[in-house]
């Protein structure tokens, strides 16, 4: 085990080398030494904690993500990443920001610092309600709730809905992230079989006969595949739910991020359009989030829903972190309100879908034949199926070495399927470093 040291009322101890990157508050941590080894136990006062007996037993179910480790490794700057699902830092509109955020402290003063109200600041939630109220859906700001991120959305819904005992059916793959937010809390999920238009509709009868509390659906460009489901099998969907009384939660995270073909209608559209609903959420929830459309570090995002889930998803969200941002929401509100979103999602869909077909095009001149990929409409990814004796978890280390990364698709896949595959990113590497390292890949591979 690499350890590194802690030192303590001159007692010296070591620790795994790991967690020696976090400062525990009143110790001092000093470089490894060699040849040191210890329990893993935290050592504080001199007493070993036995930490693994207090954790709850949800914990158990909990799993690093992937992702997130890969980024601490893929950081280097020598290293081509196709990992992280990373918009282009360089197209982030950083004088915008700046003029936004200077004329919300300006006209607002200390009211954009201060502690603000859970549910969202309600202009913001107003802007919201106002943009989603098109095509049959009616909504007001009592159907939306802010979150830090559309990942929080994610996280209070499995917390708001899901027992131990209760199933989710979410496609496979799906989002590894909605998979690490749900695990704690689900006990099982019904995996969907999908294709290049989606989710396989025929097979979910069958599943909803075991009662599923949950669906999870991404329908456009979807993590990790990039697929888009088709408007026949997002009409079919919203027919089962209504035939079988099951809630679902459509995650658009990408949807404003289309290259090619017209947009399809939200399910949430879909629902509202046949009239049942009077234009009001009924099985559906649908979760956003400013992070791909403006930049990520806001941590601004939302949820569409009943009134009475948005209450009880408020309360859950009291508990989590009292509320969203307060200068982060009203920067978004003020970029909003100058039309910087009209004029920036252009920008990013002209930059990203340069970006993808560079990228489809170096996978077919070096894995032409050898693999299989979807083309993708909009979003941020693909994914990349190779013969089946292939493991990417195992060959990872080795496109390390050459400096490129991806993510092994098996991290995305329910019951330890998708070993021969790898999610790909195409919108943060820069358009110079994409043939090149689709060719590292290829070298690897």
């Amino acid at each position: 085990m690499n350890t590194a040291q802690i030192q303590k009322n001159g007692k010296t101890n070591a620790i795994p080398e790991r967690l020696a990157v976090l400062p525990a508050r009143g110790n001092t941590l000093v470089p490894p030494s060699k040849g040191l080894d210890s329990p893993t136990q935290f050592v504080r006062k001199g007493k070993r904690m036995n930490w693994d007996e207090l954790y709850a037993k949800r914990t158990r179910r909990m799993k690093r993500s992937a992702i997130r480790e890969l980024l601490k490794v893929t950081r280097r700057p020598e290293v081509i990443s196709f990992a992280g699902g990373l918009p282009a830092a360089e197209l982030f509109p950083i004088p915008q920001v700046k003029a936004a955020v200077d004329a919300v402290l300006q006209r607002l003063g200390g009211k954009c610092l201060q502690y603000g109200e859970t549910e969202g600041v309600p202009e913001l939630r107003e802007w919201v309600a106002h943009h989603f109220s098109r095509n049959g859906v009616q909504i007001t700001a009592e159907n939306v709730l802010i979150t830090t991120g559309a990942q929080q959305a994610l996280d209070l819904v499995g917390r708001v809905f899901l027992d131990e005992n209760d199933r989710a059916v979410v496609e496979n793959p799906t989002y590894l992230a909605l998979l690490s937010a749900w695990r704690p809390y689900v006990g099982e999920f019904l995996a969907v079989p999908s294709d290049e238009h989606g989710m396989q509709m025929d097979a979910m009868p069958t599943l909803l006969e075991k009662r599923p509390k949950l669906i999870y659906i991404t329908p456009n460009f979807q993590n990790p595949q990039g697929t888009t489901l088709t408007r026949e099998r997002r009409e079919k969907l919203v027919a089962l739910l209504q035939e079988h009384g099951v809630a679902l939660l459509e995650d658009n995270p990408y949807g404003e991020l289309r290259y090619d073909g017209d947009a399809l209608p939200h399910l949430l559209e879909i629902e509202a359009a046949e009239g049942k609903s009077r234009g009001l959420p009924n099985h559906v929830m649908y979760s956003g989030t400013f992070s791909k459309v403006l930049m990520p570090g806001l941590r601004v995002g939302w949820v569409i829903a009943a009134p009475e889930v948005i209450d009880k998803l408020g309360m859950a969200k009291q508990a989590a972190d009292l509320h969203t941002s307060t200068i982060c929401q009203y920067a978004a509100l003020e970029l909003l309100r100058r039309g910087f979103l009209d004029e920036f999602v252009p920008v990013l869909c002209k930059s990203y879908g340069q970006r993808r077909n560079l990228m489809l095009s170096a996978l077919e001149k070096h894995f032409g034949g050898k693999a299989k990929w979807n083309r993708p409409e909009g979003g941020m990814f693909l994914l990349v199926s190779l013969p089946a004796n292939y493991d990417t978890m195992k060959i990872l280390p080795r496109a390390l070495e050459q400096n490129v990364s991806y993510v092994p698709g098996e991290e995305f896949h329910i019951n330890g399927e998708g070993k021969n595959t790898m999610r790909l990113n195409f919108s943060n590497a820069r358009p110079e470093q994409i043939e090149e390292g689709i060719r590292r890949l290829a070298s690897v591979m």
